[in-house]
């Protein structure tokens, strides 16, 4: 027997043992890292990158290279499910609006980090390499990657802060289209820099066409998959299997892509586009189920960025690169945002504040330059991949508090809310009617009729001497007392109030309220204070009724802006 359960144990892989552990460990710090920092009034996305670093090289080494690799498919599931949402935030309306501000903003604040960035490391190569051609190779490779800007920490923190409005609006769309942008520069740039340094010898017209074939094929995979998807979600509407459907087509959509060597992240963001357009009813409460699945991923996911970063490598000039690069690129994203939002006449929190909110860059730029590298000899490549992995550290912690910074100086915060959100936030005493009257239980019933024609309420609390709660009293029960008019003058409250199943907290939520309604199905729940005494009632149509008025103020807001 205890050889049997020996034997069971060693044919254990330790290195599963240890994935989970891994997986549980990062995800749980993750969250505590998150949560720390939110603390702290900085974007959570900061605290898992944090929690990463500490667990990577550059802290307790806890994950290494090899699991890094091994976890490779969560990332693109994360990325994956990153480019679905964005995708699904580019509705028609907002296309047709905003369209031309979106082109502008995405043209000179690409192109402008471009040509900075290129210019300024050729100009630092050609001096510190001693070599124009490959200083300025660098600067074409290191330029093209500049114009990325990753979508999951920019939109992680509009998520979070709940945000609505136009800046909120246009980074979506800049986000969302921009690493096409990037894809196409650095396939032109690449083929370019690597003839100029004497590494290639490819076709001019097979360096264009690569990225066409890239970004089409993406749009391709994700226009046909997400008419798929649109018609199965036109059939089915349980939840579970929704669920199902969502998850599997974004599984196929990135497989795909990586098979024949296009976007992924194009791709599923193409199809979150045709999911919002093609079944605009139903994709609210789709785009909603899947917000209650991803954070896990998401935090798993910002954790291993964290874990991928490793600066042993630095040295005085690789240093002054990353300078170069990250100033330069500033200066290019600031200044092209400004300028594009300015001649496409974008509304004035856009021209402040979205300078601001395209800092942070990731995978996109972290995958080309990887492909940068095995495009070059192993030094150089080295070299690329040191400054954009360093850049990438800086940017990822310092762009998440920019965008922050913008959104809420803007006035965009917490605009973006559901009726769920309203309910979670308020507490009773917000929606308590102060100036409702009590009926005691010596009230006459001429005094009880008083009430209900001078008040818009159906139930009234009845209440003792000491103000504790007996009973309601409710237009049914009054009409009831007519069929008997021999005594109705004779009846006080006393008589036909009705016994109570339920009372709530004055200090208590909304959300606690509207469980209690769902549960005991009534239309009335008694409120008192922390030492029991009456102190007014919530009628349910009311409680939604202000609820409705909340909404609809905040919405006012929004479009205000």
């Amino acid at each position: 027997m205890i050889e049997k359960v020996l034997q069971i144990f060693s044919s254990i892989s330790f290195f599963h043992v240890n994935m989970l552990f891994i997986l549980g460990l990062a995800l749980f710090g993750g969250t505590m890292g998150g949560r720390l920092f939110q603390k702290m009034k900085v974007p959570q996305v900061v605290g898992y990158i944090v929690i990463g670093i500490a667990l990577g090289p550059m802290g307790m080494r806890i994950v290494d290279a090899e699991m890094i690799v091994v976890l490779q498919p969560l990332t693109y599931f994360a990325l994956g499910l990153i480019g679905f949402m964005i995708g699904g935030e580019l509705k028609n309306s907002v296309l047709i609006r905003y369209g031309k501000q979106f082109l502008y903003i995405l043209l000179f604040e690409g192109l402008f980090s471009f040509v900075l960035v290129t210019i300024a490391v050729g100009l630092f190569g050609s001096y510190f390499f001693k070599n124009p051609n490959l200083g300025w190779g660098l600067g074409l490779f290191f330029g093209s990657i500049a114009s990325a800007t990753a979508p999951a920490a920019t939109t992680d923190v509009l998520w979070e802060y709940r945000t609505r409005g136009p800046l909120t609006t246009t980074i979506f769309g800049i986000v969302a289209l921009d690493d096409a942008l990037a894809i196409f520069l650095f396939a032109i740039s690449a083929s370019f820099a690597t003839r100029i340094m004497g590494t290639t010898h490819d076709s001019l017209l097979l360096a264009i066409l690569h990225p066409l074939y890239e970004i089409g094929g993406a749009v391709l995979v994700g226009s046909v998959s997400g008419v798929i998807l649109v018609k199965l979600l036109h059939k089915y509407t349980e939840e579970e299997r929704v669920l199902a459907f969502l998850i599997g087509i974004v599984l196929f959509v990135l497989g795909l892509s990586l098979a024949i060597n296009v976007s992924m992240l194009l791709a599923s963001m193409v199809l979150g586009a045709f999911v919002v357009n093609g079944a605009p009813n139903i994709s609210k409460d789709i785009f909603k189920l899947l917000q209650g699945f991803t954070p896990p991923i998401f935090i798993l996911f910002f954790v291993f960025i964290g874990a991928k970063l490793n600066f042993a490598q630095l040295n005085p000039i690789v240093f002054g690169l990353i300078l170069v690069y990250l100033v330069s690129r500033t200066i290019g994203k600031m200044s092209g945002a400004f300028l594009g939002a300015y001649i496409s006449r974008a509304p004035k929190t856009v021209r402040q504040y979205l300078p601001f909110c395209l800092f942070s860059q990731a995978g996109v730029a972290i995958g080309l330059s990887i492909v940068a590298a095995h495009l070059l000899p192993e030094n150089l490549g080295n070299i690329i991949i040191i400054v954009i992995t360093s850049t990438t550290f800086v940017v990822q912690l310092v762009g998440p508090s920019c965008v922050r910074y913008g959104v809420s100086k803007s006035g965009e915060v917490g605009l973006n809310i559901t009726e769920e959100d309203i309910i979670k936030r308020i507490k009773i005493e917000d929606v308590l009617e102060r100036d409702a009257p009590l009926i005691k239980q010596s009230t006459s019933l001429d005094e009880i009729l008083l009430n209900f024609s001078s008040y818009p309420y159906l139930y009234y609390p009845v209440v003792g001497i000491d103000k504790k709660l007996k009973g309601i009293i409710s237009i049914d029960s009054v009409r009831h007392v007519f069929r008997d008019k021999d005594v109705s003058d004779l009846i006080l409250a006393d008589d036909i109030l009705e016994p109570v199943q339920i009372k709530i907290a004055s200090s208590a939520s909304g959300k606690d309220a509207k469980e209690l309604f769902d549960k005991y199905h009534v239309d009335f729940i008694p409120v008192v204070d922390e030492n029991d005494v009456v102190v007014g009632g919530l009628e349910e149509r009311i409680f939604y009724r202000f609820i409705a008025r909340k909404q609809l103020e905040i919405e006012q807001k929004a479009l205000s802006l």
